[in-house]
């Protein structure tokens, strides 16, 4: 038997005066999965995850969170959300252990189980050497460590993460990414945003893609991959014995089928219509005679090429040419949303 999704949106809309930021979208997140959420600014990324966090509340559609209505039943569902908004203004005059303490308060935690709430979090998000800075005076890194600490103490089921490698280093961004495996691992439901899109592919088992306001893509991570662009074939890495990447170009150019796409350090990337395993072959075995070859192989398609190929096969509509704000705030957010 197959358990039933933690979360569903049907046909949830959102619209600010003439502006459609979130337009009819449907989608479904299975319990224990990472979903990846790509979209550029102003596609409804943001307003879409505050609704789901029940900090905004759509003009139309159902947010269906293990069972509850969450548009008419907020209250019932924010002890199973975990939000992370893409910034936070840090608390001034509070340390790290007071900033936690507070939102496990907020979250009406049990005298008795603070304690333990409190050491569960601060381990897991390695805050321990922290507990008494002042939370103003940390850095990015650890800044979001502290956020995510926030995020985790109610110990919700949906984390619902917007951003949360947006500025890191690399070895932040790293660990960070080490904190979303670990996070699946124990069986949370994870929807998360990037402009990262490679590590988006990293950590998520699929992806949606959104564009002014509408749902273009939903679906496995690996099919989309391992799927080809009619018009530039399936992807091939190239790779020369020597610099010459111009006689592998004109070589390219003349040969029916193959289309040169960019230079690599060692040779180049191209495109070839066939995936037929003999038709490769016998390509590469007329390559061979006039390119000194040393390395070929194909390659997964790229999220951002993949990205690009489903917002082309898309229809000009007004709202993609409105300026739509990256981050609307409702003027009146529910009082008892942390």
């Amino acid at each position: 038997m197959t358990s039933s999704p933690l979360l569903t949106v049907r046909n949830l809309s959102r619209s600010f005066g003439k502006l459609k930021a979130v337009d009819n979208i449907s989608f479904q997140l299975e319990r224990g999965k990472v979903i990846g959420l790509i979209g550029a600014n102003g596609a409804g990324k943001t307003t879409t995850m505050r609704m789901l966090a029940t900090l905004d509340f759509p003009d139309s559609g159902e947010i269906i969170i293990n069972g509850t209505n969450a548009v008419d039943y907020p209250e019932k569902v924010r002890s199973l959300i975990g939000w992370m908004p893409d910034a936070f203004v840090p608390y001034k005059n509070t340390s790290v252990l007071e900033y936690i303490d507070f939102f496990a308060r907020a979250y009406d935690i049990p005298s008795d189980k603070i304690g333990n709430a409190l050491e569960d979090v601060i381990n897991f998000t390695e805050l321990g050497s922290l507990l008494d800075r002042m939370v103003d005076k940390l850095s990015k890194g650890q800044t979001q460590r502290l956020c995510l600490a926030r995020t985790l103490i109610s110990k919700p089921e949906l984390l619902i993460l917007d951003e949360p490698a947006a500025g890191l280093d690399p070895k932040a961004r790293l660990e960070f990414k080490n904190l979303v495996h670990l996070l699946k691992d124990m069986g949370k439901t994870i929807l998360i945003s990037s402009h990262i899109l490679s590590e988006l592919g990293e950590m998520c088992d699929s992806l949606i893609f959104m564009d002014a306001g509408t749902i273009i893509h939903d679906g496995n991570k690996e099919d989309l991959l391992h799927t080809h662009d009619e018009q530039s074939g399936w992807p091939f890495e190239i790779e020369l014995a020597d610099a010459d990447t111009d006689k592998l170009s004109m070589w390219l150019s003349l040969r029916p089928g193959w289309k040169f796409r960019e230079q690599r350090k060692k040779g180049a990337l191209a495109s070839f219509h066939s995936n037929s395993p003999d038709a490769i072959a016998a390509e590469l075995r007329e390559m061979v005679k006039d390119i000194p070859v040393c390395g070929f192989r194909q390659c997964e398609r790229r999220l951002e090429e993949a990205f690009v190929d489903i917002l082309k096969q898309q229809p000009a509509t007004e709202a993609a040419m409105l300026s739509t704000p990256s981050e609307v705030q409702t003027n009146t957010p529910p009082s008892s949303a942390i």
